[in-house]
């Protein structure tokens, strides 16, 4: 993958889970199971490549980042609509989601971003589909993110150096 594709997949990888698993309203959000998890992100509307990603997890690292959400259930899982940011890039979301977060789960997601980097799209829809594969790696910590083509970051990390930067006016 091409390192440019990096900075499209690492927001929507970002924002998804971390808004999904930071719900507590009054409809309980359940958290992914700790350990390791694959997620297959597709974007439709542009000329990104499905992407997988590897994210390593525990019960704390996937509860923070989103400002606004509101949760239902359905028939089916639950509705989800939220407002996030990330680095400066805000994206006001609506998800479905399906399965469930032991094993395997399905996001299907709009989004309008503002503030991303340069030609990142406003509109978005997003399917993404996640699945627990075991516990983490010896060499994993939670928040690790194994990103296409190998890059290693932690999500922990980023938002650290984000709470560092200084603050737009």
């Amino acid at each position: 993958m091409q390192r440019k594709h990096i900075r499209y997949v690492i927001p929507v990888f970002l924002i998804v889970p971390l808004c999904v698993s930071a719900l507590a309203d009054p409809v309980e959000m359940p958290s992914r199971k700790a350990g390791l998890w694959e997620v297959t992100i597709n974007r439709s509307g542009g000329h990104i490549p499905p992407q997988t990603v590897q994210h390593s997890t525990d019960a704390t690292t996937d509860k923070e980042m989103c400002s606004k959400q509101d949760m239902q259930k359905t028939a089916t899982g639950m509705t989800i609509d939220s407002t996030c940011n990330i680095g400066g890039m805000t994206s006001v979301s609506h998800m479905e989601v399906t399965g469930d977060f032991n094993s395997a789960y399905t996001i299907k997601m709009t989004s309008q971003n503002s503030g991303g980097p340069a030609g990142m799209p406003h509109d978005v829809a997003t399917t993404m589909e996640g699945k627990w594969l075991g516990p983490c790696k010896a060499d994993q910590k939670p928040g690790d993110m194994i990103m296409p083509g190998g890059v290693k970051m932690n999500i922990k990390d980023l938002q650290k150096m984000r709470d560092a930067m200084p603050k737009r006016q």
